[in-house]
């Protein structure tokens, strides 16, 4: 079992010609452990800022973030060996002209041998049926496909832990449906940010993100219907409220 810790986090970031920093995150306290997690929210809540935190892609301006013991700041290098981070845009993580070396790109670090590495790759393709569009330009594929091959990519070196952001947002019905069945079939823990409630109701644990502030941690079924409440007019929220 992973274990992930944010104790008393707050990001904070510089704003140009601004009196003061602009706070992203403040006053997060988690201890993540289950297989599936959902992070939920409205655009510019702080979502992907959290998830950022979780390989050290976003440093803390206060408190501490642990992945399994080990700090995502002071032994980043190990943390992202263990958690694997997967962008909205898969164009933002594919940097090879085909799929197959943008996995061998991945496994670079971790098989010397170009032999060993161009077989594990080929396995790795052939595991998610993409042997076909391996040697593909991934201009030519469609987002759903770029997005299994960044998915791919990431998890060709085996991470403990998978961090998703929006990755069914670029995806039209077919291409969610593959994804969400492809998520399902993983070992890996599973920390997701989504736009797609029936995709967050399958966590085990879903967490609601407003300006900043965790305000909402429990089942995914609450945490959908805190959300919807939170997003209703304030006439609508108080019918809600009221029931």
């Amino acid at each position: 079992m992973n274990t992930i810790i944010l104790s008393e986090v707050a990001v904070r970031v510089a704003v140009d010609d601004g009196p003061a920093p602009k706070t992203l995150l403040q006053d997060v306290s988690l201890e993540l452990t289950e297989q599936r997690v959902a992070v939920i929210g409205a655009n510019g809540s702080g979502k992907s800022t959290l998830l950022r935190l979780l390989n050290g892609l976003v440093a803390p301006s206060e408190g501490t973030v642990t992945v399994n013991g080990a700090d995502s700041m002071g032994d980043v290098r190990h943390v992202r060996s263990q958690v694997g981070f997967v962008f909205t845009d898969p164009l933002s993580q594919l940097v090879m002209p085909t799929g197959r070396e943008d996995v061998e790109l991945s496994l670079r670090r971790s098989i010397k041998n170009s032999k060993e590495r161009a077989a594990r790759a080929e396995a790795v393709l052939d595991r998610f049926g993409l042997l076909k569009l391996a040697d593909q330009s991934i201009y030519e594929l469609s987002g759903g496909e770029r997005q299994l091959l960044a998915l791919a990519a990431v998890l060709a070196v085996n991470p403990a832990v998978l961090v998703l952001d929006e990755p069914s947002t670029l995806l039209d019905l077919r291409n969610r449906e593959l994804l969400r069945r492809t998520l399902a079939g993983l070992e890996q823990q599973i920390i997701m940010s989504t736009h797609d409630l029936d995709l967050a109701l399958e966590a085990e644990r879903a967490l609601v993100v407003d300006g900043g502030r965790i305000v909402f941690d429990g089942g995914a079924a609450d945490a959908v219907e805190h959300y919807r409440a939170l997003c209703a007019p304030e006439s609508t929220q108080g019918k809600v409220q009221a029931t």
